[in-house]
């Protein structure tokens, strides 16, 4: 697929990029390997002072790449601006906490020695970043493992290529050497002959489920570390003694952010019998009401998907949806207007045997389903194939954490849709994936835990 950067509100080309050829690729694992060599002994201040300022300049320069996020993939303007907010935080978060997260940790021990683990950069790594953050997926797994003394390679989304381009010209001003960090416009294919070079020591993906099978099987196959972000079906549970309107609109947010595309939206709404009419209403007029349009307007709630494949495929599913038994509350089809657009939907009714009953539908559509009891809420949210994030709704924080506990996910919030921060640990388990980003367990995935142990003389045998 080539590279080509398409407005999806009005599905206008603005720019095409060529791809690497193999040798082309290859060269830029050359200029990686021979970077690690030197930074990865580079002190912790001269890294520091490089990825503060990259943080400094994202804040500087907010609008500008949040209008490049929105004009490539439709992220709503002032969301845009949320995203590289994030990213600067996570620059610094990383920037400043770094030399203490890698720091010597003492291992105690039962002799007469002293033992204690370092951490120590492992080589180049690949990632392999998707389009719905075009800017915070590749910081979150860039900025850690560049401030551990890694070198990175870079295949982003065909659709968002100035925002790929973009960033590695962002590390080049700010002074981060050479070969350090590297965009690679690459076709899929070229994808697992650079995983088969010796000299990548792991691999990071976010993405779809199958694209996470294909990347961790060849890393797998050439025993590289890997961490995977896939995809997810998070349950939003609302429990009999929830705040109904302030549950709503959190549902709202929780579903639409990012014009419903994200691995970790509430995409699987569980709601008590007892407020299961008054919520879907109370959706379904929230939907009704949304200001759908060009997402460049700071006023606009939804814009569109992020390319026209997107939308039909999102739409084909509703269609097959109804047809499985799924009864559709409002929207369902493609509204009369150019551009990616989907009309907001929420459907209901929908049966085991529903294809959409497990699986995950990247855009502004909401599942709601009903449950009597607490232990079928939790047998609800925990039939499903995959386990990333989650929500809990509740006036009583014992009763949503005792449910939070049972919930089959990597993540579980209460009284919030589920979010990222730069001080939290994100990831999932099951089908959405291994390992974990963020925090000061996303630093340690890539490096060697090297135990040093030391006996200061010889025991005696």
């Amino acid at each position: 697929m080539p590279y080509q950067s398409i407005n999806p509100t009005n599905l206008e080309t603005l720019e095409e990029f060529p791809s690497l050829s193999k040798k082309e690729a290859t060269g830029k694992i050359d200029a990686a390997h021979e970077a690690f060599q030197s930074w990865r002994t580079t002190d912790y201040e001269t890294r520091k002072g490089i990825v503060n300022e990259f943080s400094n300049q994202l804040k500087e320069r907010e609008s500008e790449y949040a209008e490049m996020i929105t004009l490539e993939m439709g992220k709503p303007i002032s969301q845009a601006k949320e995203e590289i907010g994030f990213c600067a935080k996570i620059a610094k978060f990383y920037a400043e906490g770094a030399e203490t997260f890698l720091a010597d940790s003492t291992v105690e021990t039962g002799d007469s020695g002293e033992a204690y683990l370092r951490y120590d950069p492992i080589g180049v790594l690949m990632g392999v970043m998707p389009w719905n953050f075009p800017f915070y997926q590749v910081v979150r797994f860039a900025i850690p493992n560049i401030m551990a003394g890694n070198a990175i390679l870079v295949r982003h989304a065909s659709c968002v290529p100035r925002c790929a381009q973009a960033i590695e010209k962002l590390f080049h001003e700010v002074g981060l050497p050479s070969g350090v960090y590297n965009n690679l416009f690459i076709p899929t294919e070229f994808v697992e002959t650079i995983i088969d070079d010796s000299r990548i020591q792991g691999v990071s993906l976010t993405g779809s489920e199958r694209a996470g099978r294909s990347v961790a099987a060849a890393a797998g196959r050439n025993l590289r570390r890997s961490v995977m972000e896939l995809g997810g079906n998070d349950a939003f549970i609302v429990l009999e003694d929830a705040d109904l309107e302030k549950t709503v609109e959190k549902a709202v947010q929780g579903r639409l952010t990012n014009n419903g595309q994200s691995c970790v939206a509430a995409k699987r709404f569980i709601v008590h019998s007892s407020l299961y009419e008054d919520f879907t209403a109370g959706m379904k007029e929230a939907f009704a009401n949304l200001k759908v349009g060009d997402p460049m307007n700071s006023d606009t709630e939804l814009g569109p998907l992020s390319t026209e494949g997107a939308a039909k495929d999102l739409h084909r599913k509703i269609q097959t949806a109804v047809r499985q038994g799924a009864e559709v509350v409002t929207g369902g089809g493609r509204p009369d207007r150019p551009g990616a657009f989907v009309e907001p939907t929420i459907l209901t009714g929908i049966t085991s045997e529903n294809d959409i009953f497990d699986e995950e539908l990247f855009g502004p559509v909401a599942c709601i389903y009903r449950f009597e009891d607490e232990d079928q809420a939790i047998e609800l949210a925990n039939n499903s194939s995959y386990g990333l994030g989650g929500s809990v709704y509740t006036s009583d924080i014992e009763s949503g954490r005792r449910v939070a506990e049972k919930v089959d996910t990597g993540m579980l919030f209460i009284n919030q849709p589920t979010n990222s921060s730069e001080e939290l640990p994100f990831g999932g388990i099951k089908n959405s994936g291994y390992g974990r980003e963020l925090s000061q367990l996303g630093i340690l995935e890539f490096v060697n835990k090297k135990l040093i142990h030391t006996l200061e003389e010889f025991e005696q045998s």
